[in-house]
């Protein structure tokens, strides 16, 4: 049950005991009174002479005294009788009436927590670039306990506010810091490399110092790209997920057919809203990790779009090694894989499932991800659909 209801069911309680136990006092004293002067006791008032005409018949004495005694008691049994039914029904009656108001005042009293209740559910709804941390209760009136929870809860969700801003711009802050010295090592070893007086040491030792130096690269741009993905979107323009998984696995075309993994793609209209770059980007991400997290020569990958209930989809589904599925919310996770390895290997930087799920999110969708029954995982992001805009260069990702 509801607070509201067991308020209103403790004070409907407790005001029918209270009346009922009014009624009986009522009706102890009703008979306490109506005893006394009627009829005296025997042996006392022997003085008064009482004479009762009853039709035909005189009664005196103790005729007369059991007389008005019977009366009584008649009188008394059907006043009481009275008094229990329609005080009963009286009080049932107000009871009801008493629990409708219960129900109203509780109802009245408790508006100020359905607003916390609320904004709570708001700010954990909102998507990201809505910026849920931003709202507010800001409840107004007297200084009592539920304002006092209400003035708490919004410092708590400022303080939340204020370190998910730090944290946000610490990130791409050092990332942006990262580069510079990353270029100048970049340069410094192709310069190095390319000198007439290089040995062939030189040159392989050159070749080893600019592969480490792209996988930090491609570290530091999925930093900036996670942290952008974090942010407040800009004016979001209309986007086809069918002609962004089309660009996406022409680009990775290359790199497929080295690996010797067949892509194909099954690419229905699905038109949404959106950053184009960073819808790009999860879709390739999505392609790349299929590609590389394979069973090698003979795997395949899988890209399909399309309406998806209300929204749409892309799902993305390739071959590989049996994934338990326990493991799987591990993949969404930075620098999280499955092997355990936290460090930057030649398959990753361990922060593509990551982006693809800012981005979801900061679109306003969802990103899920299932292990297939023969090995390998299905991946699935759905987008809040829209109307496509016709025209030759509607597609903005490009």
């Amino acid at each position: 049950m509801s607070l509201r209801l067991r308020l209103t069911l403790v004070y409907g309680g407790l005001f029918l005991v209270a009346g009922f136990l009014l009624l009986a006092v009522n009706l102890l004293l009703f008979r306490e009174r109506f005893s006394i002067g009627l009829v005296p006791p025997p042996g006392e008032h022997r003085e008064l002479r009482q004479v009762i005409v009853n039709g035909d018949a005189v009664l005196t004495g103790e005729a007369a005294r059991l007389w008005l005694g019977e009366q009584r008691d008649a009188l008394v049994a059907a006043a009481t009788k009275t008094l229990l039914v329609q005080g009963s029904l009286a009080l049932l009656v107000v009871g009801a009436a008493a629990l409708l108001f219960g129900w109203l005042v509780a109802g009245r009293m408790l508006r100020p927590l359905r607003s916390v209740t609320a904004t709570a559910g708001r700010i954990a709804a909102a998507p990201v670039t809505e910026r849920g941390l931003r709202k507010r209760i800001g409840l107004r009136g007297p200084d009592d306990e539920v304002k006092e929870l209400a003035d708490t809860f919004d410092g708590m969700v400022e303080r939340l506010e204020h370190a998910f801003d730090g944290q946000r711009r610490f990130v791409a802050n050092a990332s942006h810091e990262l580069r510079t010295p990353l270029t100048l090592n970049r340069a410094l070893v192709e310069l190095a490399m390319h000198r007439r007086t290089a040995s062939a040491d030189v040159v392989r030792l050159g070749e080893d110092l600019l592969r480490i130096n792209t996988r930090h690269e491609k570290l530091i741009d999925g930093l900036l790209l996670l942290a952008r993905s974090e942010q407040e979107l800009p004016s979001p323009s209309p986007v086809d997920l069918a002609d962004v998984a089309a660009h996406v696995v022409e680009q990775c075309a290359a790199e497929a057919s080295a690996a010797d993994i067949k892509v194909t793609v099954a690419a229905s209209p699905a038109p949404t809203s959106g950053d184009g770059l960073l819808l790009e980007q999860l879709v390739r991400n999505l392609v790349e990790n299929g590609i590389r997290h394979n069973t090698g020569p003979g795997g395949w990958v899988r890209v399909e779009t399309g309406l998806s209930g209300f929204g749409v989809a892309v799902t993305v589904s390739n071959s590989g090694p049996a994934i338990p599925a326990y493991d799987v919310p591990v993949l969404f996770e930075p620098f999280r894989r499955l092997d355990g390895d936290r460090v930057t290997s030649a398959k990753g930087s361990g922060l593509g499932m990551s982006i693809v799920r800012s981005v979801a999110r900061a679109h306003g969708g969802s990103a899920q991800a299932e292990p297939r029954a023969d090995g390998g995982l299905t991946v699935s992001v759905r987008l809040p659909a829209s109307s496509p805009e016709p025209g030759p260069d509607s597609s903005p990702y490009r």
